[in-house]
Formats: C-alpha cells, structure tokens, sequence
C-alpha cells in the first residue's frame, strides 16, 4: 500500500491498494476513474502497459486530462 502524499493532498493519507489485479492466470490495472486495463500475460506487462497508459495521459492537453 502507498502511504505517501501526492501532490496538493492535505491530511491523512487515504486508505490506497494496488493498480494491479489478477484473474485466472491474466493480470490488469485499474485508474483512479475505475478503469480497468488488460488482460495482460503477466503482472510485468500489465506494469508496462500502465506506465504507457500513463505517458499518454500526460501528453494531453490541461483540459482533456482525466481527473
């Protein structure tokens, strides 16, 4: 579990689990909005694909990006 601050949190750091999940033998990650991402073959791929989920998401502009 993350029990760091992000940025322009105040307070008691909220209860946070892992982005990441498995169902039967395929992995996933989850959004802070609730989406689910995958099936990936491996919790590693699902790492990766989150990081480029990511990176696209930082590239949009202010306005587009999700919240």
């Amino acid at each position: 579990m993350d029990t760091q601050c992000r940025t322009g949190e105040q307070g008691p750091v909220p209860f946070r689990s892992s982005r990441f999940f498995c169902v039967g033998s395929k992995w996933y990650f989850t959004t802070r909005e609730g989406f689910d991402s995958g099936p990936f073959a491996s919790r590693e791929r699902a790492e990766t694909g989150l990081k480029r989920f990511l990176h696209v998401v930082r590239l949009l502009p202010e306005e587009q990006q999700l919240h």
